[in-house]
């Protein structure tokens, strides 16, 4: 079928737009700002998205035409009303003749696995696993956002990780090295700084912390070693609850797929939790490639093109 589609993975840190003719192959791609759905800001991250998505098209000759489909896997969009917002704002934009908006863990499952059975556990910014059942049955668990969740994910960690920045400034707890790392990290001089710097930090600033822990621990800090064990324990637990669900029994079967900044091959969030894996979720076989969740968005975009081709 003729014509090129549109992928676009929204996060809460970044947004990846990549542009695939009519075989699939990627022709354009860009990168901006995260456009992650936050309660009342559809307009802002349709707003991203879509400079984001003209910023790809403007590269390509106009002899590839107009895009006949979008994709776009969004953070926060969980609920119907806001996919359904999001989308709306988004054919205002006449970005493409059809827009399909599902949640970024929808389009990192079709990267993984395509239509097959599985799970996919994301943790970047925030933190949500999503899957299929061998019935085709899809669930998510997690994802419910920074404010009341996303366990596990780089904003609930480098929240924790200022709360004990805190504690060991009063004295409440042993010193660690936290403390000078994330200072360096806000560019601030001292602890008191940290209010009003978290009073005005974007989602994406307070994430950037979440590395420091990371390297914190993996330099011996105890204190971060805890932590970055605690939110293992928590993305852990979002697996586990989606196998008993859908396959019925932890000890089933089942694909699991990671993904999303902090679990990253080789990283030392994504070292624990496989490792943590292998007893909590024992029939899980964890896929070792790693998942590009706009490439997923690219195939979702593809099949719309292919249902509509063939009515």
């Amino acid at each position: 079928m003729m014509g090129i589609v549109i992928g676009v993975d929204a996060g809460g840190s970044r947004t990846r737009v990549s542009v695939a003719d009519s075989d699939g192959e990627i022709i354009a791609t860009s990168e901006r700002e995260g456009a992650a759905v936050r309660p009342g800001e559809i307009e802002r991250s349709a707003s991203i998205i879509a400079a984001a998505v003209r910023d790809a098209l403007i590269t390509l000759h106009p002899t590839f035409g107009e895009p006949r489909a979008l994709c776009a896997g969004v953070a926060g969009v969980g609920r119907e009303s806001e996919r359904r917002a999001l989308s709306e704002a988004l054919m205002n934009e006449s970005l493409a003749d059809d827009v399909l908006v599902v949640t970024d863990a929808e389009i990192a499952l079709a990267d993984a696995f395509g239509d097959e059975a599985g799970i996919v556990l994301i943790a970047g910014t925030g933190s949500i696993a999503f899957g299929r059942g061998p019935t085709g049955v899809l669930e998510r668990v997690g994802g419910w956002g920074p404010t009341i969740g996303d366990e596990g994910g780089g904003l609930w960690i480098a929240r924790r990780a200022l709360s004990v920045v805190t504690a060991a400034t009063d004295g409440r707890e042993p010193d660690t090295s936290l403390v000078g790392a994330i200072l360096t990290a806000a560019e601030v001089d001292e602890v008191e700084a940290l209010i009003p710097w978290a009073a005005s930090a974007t989602a994406s600033q307070f994430a950037s912390l979440a590395p420091v822990v990371v390297a914190s621990a993996e330099a011996g800090d105890l204190r971060a070693n805890a932590l970055l064990g605690l939110a293992a324990e928590e993305l852990v637990l979002h697996v586990r609850t989606l196998a008993r669900s859908l396959f019925l029994d932890e000890r089933a079967a089942v694909q699991v797929a990671l993904g999303g900044g902090l679990l990253e091959p080789g990283s030392a969030l994504r070292r624990r939790v496989e490792h943590r894996l292998k007893s909590a979720v024992p029939g899980g076989k964890v896929h070792a490639a790693p998942i590009v969740a706009v490439r997923g968005a690219v195939r979702r975009a593809m099949q719309i093109g292919t249902e509509q081709g063939a009515d």
